[in-house]
């Protein structure tokens, strides 16, 4: 599922049913300083959306009103059908929150722990979904089994980043709000992490809403990439079409009687089209490269700071 390229003050719209995030002219401001200036956005079912901007942009105020932490002081907001604000423990029920760091009782035992917090949604266990998830299988999911007895203050960080994902979702939420996730994480926690997200949102249909400053994590989890800068969105789309969006050169790399060559080319396909129709079949390991995520996001994040002075 991807999003289409907007410009900012624009809003993505997919058909089908209603979001599950509904977001119009969202604003903040503290004391003479307006965080958030008109932040529009959506997001449906299944979907994974991530967040990505400047340190100071307000992506951690946007995730507080729309988790109902934090008052907005204008605009709309509506989180599965509900004002964030007026929010109750039913719809706080349906929602789990990762954060970049949570402070807890270190002598708590992991499945102890796991098995507390999952009884407090018992109560809101439906017929569609039954809540919480069942302990063991949870610690399996989230690689957790060999130090279910363990506790906590002996988890590794790597681990006790492992239990932050597993609290948040032991309610099994229809949205996950995740705070830089895998910060952390070793390779083989972050692909196992990368599984966990493709499995919440193909097989429980679970939104999630991410931040993180890792670009190659955005690329290979987001089915649309939000980008804030200025207070609002500046452009939204998969990772492919906020490079699609970037007007600039690609670079085409090919080798020909044995050499390698590299050429920039505003336009690839009329490039290599013209390549072989001079050099045919002497062409090979031909590779066009596209501007990449992290050069489009810069470039997005420079043009709106420029426009917004």
């Amino acid at each position: 599922m991807t999003g289409s390229v907007m410009a900012a003050g624009s809003v993505v719209d997919t058909p089908g049913a209603d979001p599950v995030i509904d977001v119009r002219d969202l604003r903040m401001r503290y004391g003479d300083k307006e965080v958030l200036a008109g932040v529009d956005f959506s997001a449906r079912a299944g979907e994974v959306v991530v967040l990505l901007g400047p340190n100071g942009a307000g992506k951690t105020t946007t995730i507080e009103i729309l988790e109902g932490f934090r008052a907005r002081s204008g605009g709309h907001a509506r989180v599965l059908g509900v004002d964030p604000a007026a929010g109750d423990e039913r719809w706080r029920a349906r929602l789990g929150v990762v954060l970049q760091s949570w402070r807890d009782h270190s002598k708590w035992r992991v499945r102890e722990l796991l098995t507390h917090l999952g009884s407090y949604y018992e109560a809101y266990s439906t017929a569609e979904k039954r809540r919480p998830w069942v302990v063991d299988e949870l610690l399996e999911v989230v690689g957790l089994t060999a130090a279910a007895g363990t506790a906590i203050g002996r988890l590794s960080g790597g681990q006790r980043r492992r239990l932050d994902v597993a609290i948040g979702i032991v309610g099994r939420p229809d949205l996950l709000f995740l705070d830089e996730p895998t910060v952390g994480f070793d390779p083989e926690a972050r692909r196992d992490f990368h599984d966990l997200i493709h499995r919440l949102t193909d097989v429980d249909s679970t939104t999630v809403l991410l931040t993180t400053h890792d670009l190659d994590e955005a690329e290979k989890l987001a089915d649309r990439i939000l980008i804030l800068a200025t207070g609002r969105i500046v452009a939204s789309g998969s990772a492919d079409e906020l490079s699609r969006q970037v007007a600039g050169e690609s670079e085409v790399r090919w080798t020909r009687d044995g050499r390698r060559f590299v050429h920039s080319a505003a336009d690839a396909t009329s490039f290599v089209r013209e390549l072989f129709g001079q050099h045919g079949e002497a062409i090979g390991d031909l590779e066009v490269r596209r501007a990449g995520l992290e050069e489009t996001y810069m470039r997005l994040v420079r043009e709106a700071e420029g426009e917004g002075r």
